[in-house]
């Protein structure tokens, strides 16, 4: 753009030369050139300072890459490239054959797994029975030894029963109090078995219903549909390709249907004027001799050259050598004007400040002058 300024004025000497028949001498050559260096190059100081300008903007938009959640072989695409779509339409899908049987299993055990609830409880019944059964023989057991055991201290040497009977007695009522003990630690186990829950479901049971669940979400993404509103363009993906679900190479690029945004770098000594709100125009490359008009929605308070990562390696001089424009976006006031073109056009920016307003007008005319050479070179 300051080239055309160049050639705008030295059209205007020429200009000036021809129409007032001024020779061209040692003094009237030098005044024109020297004259053009000092109005010019300040033309081109405020106009640069004051109302930045870059070639450098573009439409940009965000991609979201499309990877299965589950590995499977591609068994049909059903998108169709460059059509628009709408959220929750099919994308492809993948063979389910294993994911199904996957499912079928899960359910048997769940049914089986429901089904030895019942078996629990009875199971505990019949523990407790089994320790009320050991009480009444431990009960039985001991009032014989107590009998015998009172019988032999009375009689002494004239008792009618003999030690070994006592000792007999003594060990019957052991013995069935170790089957007590054996009987109570049975129901605690089976009671505990049948007790335990998640959530008022048998423990066993919310395991395998979990397992089902996921069973049957791995099922579900056996088909891959649109997350959101928007195409697939560039689509290469066709069936027999194996899907795998890493985040490093994706199946597909789908572009959701949102507001795209038009930015352009600028360089980093435009920032002491510019402000949210300033009038900017847009020319597009795909639209020669049209002006868009539009406002900074937003000047980005990070640069990518300054970013550092924590990644075990120490960062080279290079990095603090890498200058860097920052990016500002702008707010355009028609928003379906980059509808009609392909995402991803390029153009040309002017923002124009509040200071040296008078300068703006100039910078209007280049970026105009700029817009029609479109028709001519990109």
């Amino acid at each position: 753009m300051d080239l055309l300024l160049v050639l705008t004025y030295t059209a205007v000497c020429i200009a000036i030369f021809k129409i007032f028949k001024i020779p061209l001498t040692k003094w009237t050559v030098p005044t024109a050139i020297l004259g053009g260096i000092f109005i010019v190059g300040a033309l081109i100081l405020l106009m640069n300072y004051n109302h930045p300008y870059t070639p450098f903007a573009k439409d940009v938009f965000v991609t979201t890459p499309i990877n299965p959640l589950v590995r499977g072989v591609v068994v049909s695409v059903e998108v169709e490239p460059n059509t628009p779509i709408k959220k929750g339409d099919v994308l492809f899908k993948l063979d389910a054959t294993g994911y199904a049987a996957i499912v079928k299993q899960k359910r048997a055990a769940l049914v089986a797994a429901e089904l030895e609830v019942p078996q629990l409880e009875a199971a505990w019944e019949t523990a407790k029975a089994a320790v009320t059964r050991a009480e009444a023989d431990r009960d039985r057991t001991k009032s014989a030894f107590d009998r015998y055991e009172k019988g032999r201290k009375r009689g002494g040497a004239n008792s009618p029963f003999t030690e070994l009977e006592l000792d007999n007695k003594r060990q019957l009522y052991l013995a069935s109090q170790a089957q007590l003990t054996a009987a109570h630690a049975e129901e605690l186990r089976v009671k505990l078995a049948y007790e335990s829950n998640v959530d008022g479901v048998n423990t066993k049971v919310a395991g395998i219903q979990g397992e089902l669940e996921k069973a049957l979400f791995d099922l579900e993404q056996t088909v891959v549909r649109a997350p959101a509103d928007g195409m697939v363009t560039q689509m290469a993906l066709r069936p027999g390709i194996v899907a795998v679900p890493m985040p490093l190479r994706s199946l597909l690029s789908f572009i959701p249907d949102e507001d795209r945004t038009f930015a352009g770098a600028f360089w980093q000594n435009s920032l002491l004027r510019l402000k949210k709100g300033d009038e900017a125009e847009v020319i597009l490359d795909g639209a020669p001799g049209v002006v868009f008009k539009g406002k900074v929605a937003q000047v980005l308070p990070a640069m990518a050259e300054g970013e550092i990562q924590s990644g075990g390696r120490l960062i080279t001089a290079n990095v603090m050598m890498m200058r860097g424009r920052s990016i500002v976006v702008i707010d355009l006031e028609d928003k379906d004007i980059l509808a009609q073109f392909p995402a991803g056009v390029s153009g040309h920016i002017a923002i124009y400040t509040e200071h040296f307003a008078h300068v703006a007008i100039m910078r209007k005319v280049l970026l105009r002058m700029q817009g029609w050479l479109n028709y001519l070179f990109h």
